[in-house]
């Protein structure tokens, strides 16, 4: 059986239009095998409309201890240099080189912080 979430995330599309299209909250293997080989016509839609430019999902990682998470990136969100989980202090990584500035960003995912190190404006 695999969820909901899994089951967008496989599919790449939003948790939000999975609920609208009614994917159940559990399915089995089977059933997913048969909607990704024979998709709907919304998920052709969907996979149509696509441009590129911005991901569905991505798969954020914490730079010390590796923890991982799927995520839904916002549009706010820099290219960031690191990602740390928010228990860890900011000594665990490594300096910013000569001459950049560094940047904290709370708030990414359920519990990492986004850090941008860049030139100062």
């Amino acid at each position: 059986m695999i969820t909901r979430h899994e089951a967008a995330l496989r599919l790449d599309i939003s948790l939000e239009m999975a609920k609208r299209h009614g994917i159940p909250s559990r399915l089995g293997e089977a059933q997913f095998a048969l909607l990704e080989s024979d998709p709907p016509a919304w998920l052709l839609q969907s996979r149509a409309n696509r441009t590129g430019k911005k991901p569905v999902w991505i798969q954020l990682e914490c730079s010390i201890c590796g923890d991982t998470e799927a995520a839904r990136p916002k549009k706010w969100w820099p290219e960031f240099t690191y990602v740390s989980c928010s228990h860890h202090g900011a000594d665990e990584l490594p300096e910013a080189l000569a001459g950049l500035g560094r940047t904290e960003y709370d708030g990414v995912g359920t519990h990492f912080i986004g850090i941008v190190d860049a030139p100062p404006q």
